[in-house]
């Protein structure tokens, strides 16, 4: 089955719905041939160039991702929190042709087109993106064409944010297939509604739902995350799949007693749920209250998602992040990669059991073949280790990335911002535990001398911060240190720094 079996089943019935706007099956598959051709027609871009978005979560988004696919074109959601200074990073890296931006966010969208110094089209979604689809062919594109795909930019130890781009090359037709093949392996299998409650810029929310889509699901869409809104959307429109992250699950745990009891989870199936350490706590108390459909991942945008653990499994197995799925394997290895016995620390590595684990790292080839310990073979840089059952622990992540509420944040950048404000000498940026967000970020300053601690000073640097990063990145709380610990070499030594928050826990991320 694939997207244009559902149209051709289903014309009339309801496709996409945001709680403002929706799409027929039939509306869907019409208006992102459309936009297929807007892409390659009106403004030219041959197959493998890229267009972005600065979207909220909204109809057209899913269009415009659609429209990627069957033109051949690569498509990069930008995350709307971004700065002018960073999201013109993002299209300058990508080399984006055209970008399509939300009403909401068209300022801080067209002062960072203007940033990039190149002649970057804006199209306003609206009266503007309309008067181009109406006037666009409706003419099926070509199904044996190579197929378009999502670039999502995620970020590295160096501070600038890097684009994923997983293999292409194959056809339309092979893509279709492809996208709807790959959700029953995750409970995906289009049997209802699937609830969207992240932002669709992240390549989980985007990616599950989409998949879900394929195999005929109706996408109802969340426009900002509520709590006590989704349960009355679970509710009312019998939603059987969707994808939270743990800070969602504290939030929907919070909610009055009352409301709590008041709610049925029967009509659920799949609740996937991963990008963040979730507390076992926490995980309890879901299962107890939603049961058998929670189902936890672990993977990342390179190769999807490599391990999953039903809530069966996790009550056996507490904090595991499940077993490889059927077509991996997940092993711990030393720094020369050689693979380490079970319950041992180590890189994890997965390795792709049918195919070359094919993804890039856009515009830079060092990252890429860093990543990979043969053509089969790679690691997004997590530290853990595997149990003789085969399932998979994290204790730590290479990177240092820090995940708060499911969005990764990365210290380099951080630290870079902070370094240049006249007090500060030296600093890290590291994450501690919070149990509503997974991590919060956390700065350990060192001040230049003749300048003296204090929370003035400390809400000074963050104010600064603000003004050069998204406001996720920026610190929640400042410590200052008489010397930070670094190596006669220069390695800062951020472990030292976090026992202080972590102490004796067994997963520390």
């Amino acid at each position: 089955m694939t997207l244009l079996d559902v149209v051709a089943a289903r014309p009339d019935e309801v496709a996409l719905d945001d709680l403002t706007r929706t799409r027929t099956w039939a509306e869907l598959l019409d208006r992102a041939t459309r936009l297929g051709h807007v892409l390659r027609s009106h403004f030219g871009l041959a197959a493998g160039e890229h267009c972005a978005m600065v979207m909220g979560n909204r109809v057209e988004l899913v269009e415009l991702v659609t429209a990627a696919t069957l033109s051949g074109t690569w498509i990069t959601p930008a995350n709307w929190h971004l700065t002018a200074e960073e999201l013109a990073f993002i299209f300058e890296d990508s080399a984006a042709r055209v970008l399509f931006v939300d009403p909401v966010y068209e300022d801080v969208a067209r002062e960072a087109a203007a940033r990039t110094g190149a002649s970057l089209p804006v199209v306003v979604v609206g009266p503007e993106l309309e008067v181009l689809i109406e006037a666009a062919s409706p003419e099926p594109l070509p199904l044996d064409a190579p197929a378009g795909g999502n670039m999502f930019y995620t970020s590295g130890t160096t501070g600038r944010p890097k684009g994923v781009k997983r293999a292409g090359g194959g056809s339309v037709i092979g893509q279709l297939g492809a996208l709807a093949a790959a959700g029953p392996v995750l409970g995906l299998d289009g049997g209802g509604p699937h609830l969207v409650t992240g932002p669709l810029y992240h390549a989980a929310p985007v990616g599950f739902a989409v998949m879900d889509l394929h195999n005929g699901a109706p996408m109802v869409i969340m426009p900002r995350w509520d709590p006590a809104q989704a349960l009355t959307l679970i509710t009312q429109r019998r939603i059987r799949n969707t994808h939270l992250v743990p800070t969602m699950f504290v939030r929907l745990l919070r909610l009055p007693e009352a409301e709590r009891a008041a709610f049925d989870p029967s009509s659920l199936h799949t609740v996937l749920h991963g990008a963040a350490p979730i507390s076992p706590s926490t995980k309890r108390e879901m299962i107890a209250w939603w049961g058998a459909s929670m189902v936890e991942y672990w993977g990342a945008s390179e190769g999807g998602v490599v391990t999953l653990i039903h809530a069966d499994e996790w009550t056996a197995h507490p904090g595991s992040v499940g077993r490889a799925v059927r077509t991996y394997e997940v092993f711990a290895a030393d720094d020369d990669g050689v693979a380490l016995p079970a319950g041992e620390t180590g890189t994890l590595w997965c390795r792709n059991l049918l195919t070359e684990a094919a993804f890039a790292y856009h515009n830079d080839d060092a990252k890429t073949a860093a990543a990979f310990l043969d053509a089969r073979t790679y690691t997004i840089g997590d530290i853990g280790w595997v149990d003789e059952d085969g399932y998979v622990f994290l204790a730590d992540r290479a990177s240092n990335m820090i995940i708060s509420g499911g969005v990764n944040i990365y210290p380099a950048e951080i630290e870079q911002a902070l370094l240049d404000h006249p007090a500060v000498s030296d600093v890290a940026v590291f994450g501690i535990p919070d149990e509503e967000w997974g991590e919060q970020v956390k700065a350990a300053v060192e001040l230049v001398d003749g300048w003296t601690p204090s929370d003035t000073l400390a809400e000074e640097l963050r104010s600064y911060a603000r003004t050069r990063l998204a406001g996720y990145k920026v610190p929640r709380s400042i410590d200052f240190e008489a010397e930070l610990p670094r190596h006669p070499t220069g390695k800062l030594y951020t472990r030292l720094l976090k026992q202080r928050y972590w102490g004796d826990r067994s997963r520390v991320i």
